[in-house]
């Protein structure tokens, strides 16, 4: 087992509110990467405000998370998955 096995592995015994506090900690230090593409963090603030808009227009429902992972899971292993 290599570190990021050893530390994942220890991460999963986390009750979920530290693997939460894990997660944005990792995340934030992928910040120290380097800057960000511009037009990338645009381009998805764009994206992010078009969805909002549909979602307040009505033409699009929202379903809830764990809809949503079923249906990427499902879509990942091959499966046709109908809302």
């Amino acid at each position: 087992m290599n570190n990021v096995d050893h530390v994942l592995a220890a991460a999963l015994q986390l009750p979920a509110t530290e693997r939460a506090a894990v997660v944005a900690e990792l995340l934030e230090s992928l910040d120290d990467l380097g800057p960000a593409d511009e037009g990338v963090e645009q381009a998805w603030a764009e994206e992010a405000r078009r969805r909002l808009a549909e979602v307040d227009a009505g033409t699009v429902t929202p379903i809830p998370w764990a809809e949503a992972r079923r249906r990427i899971l499902a879509a990942a292993n091959g499966r046709r998955e109908t809302p």
